[in-house]
């Protein structure tokens, strides 16, 4: 069914040139990678080795820098069943799963509840994201409506 790949296929790396060939794709310093590999090898709590070259060693800092602090949280969108709570709103998310057998898609249903400061009414679709505990069952917060119920 699918064919595997044999061993010189699996190397990343370029095919070694034969002779002096001046048509070169890129130039990389020998020094580059050892000083990637090093920073990479080194324990969590070690100081880090710094780079020959103070700019490079800059580009590498902003390269490791976390974009947030708290990383990428599982977003979903789903609708508004039940706003009967104070700062607290029940949302349906709905998603199609193919059947092991059938072979048909079926819909699955799950509830989450959610903080909201927003003012989410009952038929508005939102989108919640993962946070801390801030109750018994409630682990979602609403960022934001995307759309608002027809009235």
């Amino acid at each position: 069914m699918f064919r595997r790949k044999k061993k010189e296929e699996q190397t990343d790396a370029p095919p070694a040139v034969n002779g002096s060939d001046s048509a070169a794709p890129e130039a990389v310093p020998a020094s580059a990678p050892e000083s990637v590999a090093a920073e990479t090898s080194a324990a969590p709590g070690a100081p880090s080795v710094p780079a020959a070259d103070p700019a490079e060693a800059g580009a590498v800092a902003a390269d490791k820098a976390p974009k947030s602090r708290r990383g990428n949280r599982v977003q979903k969108v789903g609708t508004v069943s039940s706003d009967k709570m104070q700062k607290t709103v029940v949302v349906r998310v709905d998603r199609l799963v193919l059947h092991p057998k059938y072979r048909r898609y079926v819909r699955r249903t799950s509830k989450f509840m959610a903080h909201d400061d927003l003012g989410a009414t009952t038929g508005d679709r939102v989108r919640i994201v993962e946070t801390r505990p801030l109750s018994t069952r409630k682990r979602w917060r609403v960022v934001e409506i995307v759309q608002k119920a027809a009235k």
